[in-house]
């Protein structure tokens, strides 16, 4: 079999390796869908591939890993714009589950999946965690347009347009977790919406089977304060106090949120190996609360980040994320030092893949691991001069500098431009589907 060479040769690259090294000069060999080697460029033409290989040139850009995602609802985004401006509880139970009754299908789950793809492709972002009905679909649509994505196997308690109750989300999330073990860019975790939602036998039965089919376990966790202190006064728990009694707290658990936090339950979950995936914006916006990042950070707990769905953030940008997670940090804390330019890009790239069980396959410039890499160029008014390209990327970069985009090695953008995505027609039914929910 005859493979095929692609020699990426940018101005910087940021590796986000164990010792977070940034190169200058150095090229990134691919082969096939792997990352073969890092190599200096003043070597490259000694190679032996070299003279068979695509040579990528792009000495204004910085090239980074793949931004991953690590908490979403993408086909939520035909919905981005419909009930603005509430707290949580009433976006939620006044507008969105009410629109979600009437409209969620799964060609909706297919047309909005594809819509946040793109819009996460174009600023840089390779790998997604999804929280969403008709998981089947959404999978399907990831491996046809080369999405890598972890797809939610939702579980509630009560009925919605995808399950009549707990069993029959069991049981269809075990039969879509099968149907996905068989897709090479796509893998599953077990998505139960929140303890609020979902009862204790049921939480026990997600348990169980994250252990023995070694999958995550993603849910929206302490959210709010108005949500722990329900909890309390209807169990005499605090949510995570419950879940750690189910067996959920553990190096599985993906604990989306997590605004409310005391310090006990930072030395658990610290002490248990739970990720905690920061949604800064979206906590904003529905003013849910702020995540101590800081403090989780010098704990030593796996922080990662999600920009939430775009009907609560509204946009599924995740290098904004870095920005907004490292201000609100510095800000919350009063500590300038909190969650610095290399935490930042980590939280969005190699911790993340470590919350989804992909770090030894994504999230870092190294060999051996699959080629999800994105080229920012660094050239434009906002990000001159250059004297550290992490810093100027986190705190000067917008993603309509995200110029190439690979994911498995495959070329997704290039020169700002899709390689395989028709964008057109992806409005077009984004178009049709707000004509119907307005009429």
């Amino acid at each position: 079999m005859q493979h095929r060479y692609q020699i990426i040769q940018p101005g910087w690259t940021i590796t986000v390796n164990s010792g977070f090294e940034v190169l200058r000069d150095f090229a990134v060999v691919l082969e096939d869908n792997r990352i073969q080697t890092l190599i200096a460029n003043d070597a490259v033409t000694e190679l032996p591939c070299y003279e068979q290989a695509e040579i990528i040139r792009l000495p204004n850009c910085a090239l980074m890993p793949g931004l991953v995602n690590s908490h979403t609802h993408a086909s939520m985004g035909l919905f981005r714009g419909i009930a603005d401006d509430l707290p949580l509880m009433e976006w939620l139970t006044a507008h969105i589950w009410p629109a979600e009754t009437r409209w969620v299908d799964a060609q909706f789950t297919a047309d909005g999946f594809m819509l946040a793809a793109a819009e996460m492709m174009r600023s840089g972002t390779t790998c997604l965690n999804d929280m969403y009905y008709f998981p089947d679909t959404a999978a399907r649509c990831a491996q046809a347009i080369g999405m890598r994505s972890v797809i939610g196997l939702i579980v509630l308690d009560f009925p919605s347009v995808w399950a009549r109750d707990a069993d029959e989300y069991l049981h269809k999330a075990l039969a879509a977790h099968d149907e996905i073990r068989e897709l090479p860019l796509v893998s599953s975790a077990f998505a139960p919406h929140a303890p609020y939602t979902v009862s204790d036998e049921s939480l026990r039965l997600v348990a169980m089977y994250s252990s023995e089919l070694d999958v995550p376990v993603h849910m929206h966790v302490h959210e709010t304060a108005a949500e722990v202190a329900e909890a309390q006064q209807k169990t005499g728990l605090r949510p995570l106090e419950r879940l750690d009694q189910l067996n959920l707290l553990n190096s599985n658990l993906i604990a989306v949120h997590m605004t409310e936090l005391d310090e006990f339950e930072i030395e658990r979950i610290a002490e248990a190996g739970v990720s905690v995936a920061h949604c800064p914006e979206s906590n904003l916006k529905l003013g849910s609360g702020i995540c101590p990042v800081a403090t989780l950070l010098e704990r030593g707990v796996n922080l990662c980040l999600g920009t939430d769905g775009a009907a609560s953030n509204n946009d599924l940008d995740l290098l904004g994320e870095m920005r907004t997670a490292a201000l609100l940090a510095k800000g919350s804390s009063g500590n300038a030092s909190a969650c610095n330019a290399r935490q930042s890009i980590e939280m969005a790239t190699i911790n993340g893949a470590r919350a989804l069980g992909l770090a030894d396959r994504i999230g870092s410039i190294e060999a051996g691991k699959y080629a999800d890499l994105i080229a920012i160029d660094l050239s434009g008014l906002n990000t001159q001069p250059v004297y550290d390209p992490v810093a100027q990327i986190v705190y000067a970069a917008a993603s309509r500098q995200v110029s190439h985009v690979w994911i498995d090695g495959v070329i997704q953008l290039r020169d700002f431009e899709f390689c395989r995505l028709d964008s057109d027609e992806i409005v077009a039914r984004a178009a049709s589907w707000a004509q119907k929910i307005r009429s």
